[in-house]
C-alpha cells in the first residue's frame, strides 16, 4: 500500500518511513509542490486531520491513503506548553534549535532543573471513504539543558520514564520502542491493514 505523508518535515518523514517499512511511504512534497496548511485546530487530533484532509484534497485522487502526524511536547511546569505549538513555539520561521532553547530558557526561568513532561502524537488517516485518528504518548522529564545530538526537535531535553539519558543520546532502536509516534503508528498500522 502506498501512503502519502502530509508533511515535509525531514525528521518526521525519516522516522515514519523507518516505522512503516511494510508500506511504500512518500512525502506529499515528492508528488506536488509544498503548500501552506493552516493548523488552527484546538488539539493534536484536529490539526492532524486538517493536514491529512488538505493533502488528500490537493492530490485529488480517489485511490490514495494520506496520513498526517501532529505531535508535540507538553511540559507541566509551563502549563503544558508548547503543546500544539511545539513546531513553531519560537515563531513561525523558528528552527528546531530556536524552539528547543526557548523552552529550556522558560524552564530555567521557573527556577527548576526539570519538570514532568510528555509527548503526544496524533496520526490521522484519510481515504476517500473514511477518516481515523489514533494517539500515542511518551512520558518522562524535560530538563533545562540540551544533551545529545541525536533525534530532532526537543529530543535533546527529554528523558523518557525509566531512563537516565535524553532521546538525543539514546540510539534509534531504543527510541523506536518508546516513541509516542511509534505507539500511534502501531495503532495506525492495524487500521491500514483493514483498508
Amino acid at each position: 500500500m502506498r501512503l502519502i505523508l502530509a508533511t515535509s518535515n525531514k525528521g518526521k518523514v525519516r522516522e515514519i518511513k523507518a516505522l512503516c517499512e511494510d508500506f511504500e511511504v512518500i512525502a506529499y512534497s515528492e508528488i506536488i509542490d509544498e503548500f501552506e496548511i493552516i493548523e488552527d485546530g484546538a488539539d493534536f487530533k484536529e490539526n492532524a486531520l486538517i493536514k491529512a484532509r488538505a493533502v488528500f484534497n490537493a492530490l485529488s485522487e480517489d485511490d490514495i491513503v494520506v496520513i498526517a502526524d501532529d505531535s508535540g511536547i507538553s511540559i507541566d511546569i509551563l502549563d503544558n506548553k508548547p503543546g500544539i505549538y511545539s513546531a513553531r513555539y519560537a515563531g513561525e520561521s523558528a528552527t528546531d534549535k530556536d524552539n528547543l532553547y526557548k523552552v529550556i530558557d522558560e524552564i530555567k526561568a521557573k527556577k527548576v532543573e526539570s519538570s514532568p513532561a510528555h509527548y503526544t502524537a496524533a496520526i490521522a488517516i484519510v481515504t476517500k471513504n473514511s477518516e481515523y485518528v489514533v494517539h500515542g504518548w511518551m512520558y518522562g522529564e524535560a530538563i533545562a539543558k540540551a544533551v545529545g545530538d541525536g533525534g530532532f526537535g526537543y529530543d535533546p531535553m527529554f528523558i523518557p520514564l525509566g531512563y537516565d539519558k535524553t532521546l538525543g543520546e539514546l540510539d534509534d532502536e531504543v527510541k523506536k520502542s518508546l516513541s509516542h509516534r511509534a505507539k500511534a503508528l502501531s495503532l495506525a498500522k492495524i487500521i491500514l491493514q483493514t483498508l
